[in-house]
């Protein structure tokens, strides 16, 4: 309830004026069956130069349903982006929970991108982009580590204030940086869009700016490297 006193609206606007400032883009992992609901927040993301990916249907976890149920969920949430026309290339898993069959249904359906697989402890730390093994081959779409420090960590699990959370994503994006690497951090609008945790994603920006770095869309970094 404590997040939702503030209006998705004001939400978006905070985290798109911050990243005005630094010519950056973000990229929204949106569940399907929301969006059809919201479509003006869909579009409005679109039209600020930010991206779309597909969140599955339902916010699901695909561990507990068959495999024909997760690809019955993936078609009917590519299915609902086409109705709306918004164009998406990415995809991520609802909690981040793959099985063995999830990334042969992310290849199948041309994914050019997956956010979620990163999350592993045995990805979340690289500072590479990379790929993965589905059915006995290389998979056609990329994945990108993702940092396990999400917002939803740093706020709900340690009650991070701003400068903290601006300090721990500088920590991450200076760790990639000396690789000149790339990272990815899971930031919901729902938490970072809020007025007293936004100025920690500024933090970050301002000093990934410094390093050089550059903060676009996954689809523009994935299609760049």
């Amino acid at each position: 309830l404590r997040f939702h006193m503030t209006s998705f609206n004001t939400l978006l606007r905070n985290i798109f004026d911050v990243m005005e400032q630094y010519e950056a883009k973000f990229t929204f992992p949106i569940v399907a069956s929301v969006a059809l609901k919201n479509p003006e927040f869909v579009h409005g993301i679109i039209s600020s130069g930010h991206e779309v990916a597909v969140h599955g249907f339902r916010h699901v976890m695909y561990k507990y349903i068959s495999d024909q149920q997760q690809e019955n969920d993936i078609k009917k949430a590519i299915n609902a982006f086409k109705e709306l026309r918004v164009p998406t290339q990415g995809f991520r898993a609802p909690y981040n929970f793959y099985t063995e069959h999830t990334p042969w249904l992310i290849e199948k359906h041309g994914f050019l991108w997956d956010a979620g697989i990163g999350f592993d402890p045995k990805h979340s730390e690289g500072s590479s982009f990379f790929r993965v093994s589905v059915n006995n081959h290389i998979s056609n779409f990329t994945c990108i580590p993702l940092s396990r420090w999400s917002d939803d960590r740093m706020i709900d699990s340690y009650g991070f204030q701003s400068h903290q959370i601006g300090e721990t994503l500088k920590r991450v994006i200076k760790h990639a940086s000396k690789n000149h690497g790339v990272v990815m951090f899971d930031l919901h609008p729902i938490r970072i869009g809020q007025r007293k945790y936004v100025d920690g994603l500024k933090q970050a920006l301002a000093y990934g700016t410094k390093l050089n770095g550059w903060f676009p869309t996954v689809t523009e970094a994935v299609e760049h490297w």
